[in-house]
């Protein structure tokens, strides 16, 4: 196993990896909103949140060698279900020639009130694995 890292995405805020690569997987940490420069949250709703998450998650998976068109799966957690209209329009531009399996659940909280967080699974290594 390796640990993944890298200064375009949020630094961990406790004692964990942005990812880990394993075999012919990388499993990324939960993503929040942070800008990456800063670690702070950044302004705005869903709709920013989701763009700044799915970037964040592209910046870890370019350094763990794969990319968002390899993601295997995807799990969403999103403070409200009422703004899953708003994120699905943002996450299909992300993924819009390859759609990864997905499951979306509402939550009760997130790290600093986030409205959104979304980690992922990706493949890894040659393209035919």
């Amino acid at each position: 196993m390796e640990s993944i890292f890298t200064e375009n995405a949020p630094k961990p805020v406790g004692p964990y990896s942005q990812a880990v690569r394993a075999g012919n997987f990388v499993f990324t940490a939960g993503q929040i909103a942070l800008d990456p420069q800063t670690n702070q949250l950044i302004e705005g709703g869903i709709r920013e949140q989701t763009r700044q998450v799915l970037e964040n998650l592209r910046q870890v998976l370019e350094a763990a060698g794969s990319s968002l068109n390899r993601v295997v799966k995807t799990t969403v957690f999103l403070k409200n279900m009422d703004d899953f209209a708003a994120m699905n329009e943002v996450y299909g531009q992300f993924f819009s020639g390859h759609a990864p399996a997905r499951s979306a659940v509402e939550v009760a909280r997130l790290p600093k009130d986030v409205l959104i967080e979304v980690e992922c699974v990706a493949l890894v290594g040659e393209e035919s694995a």
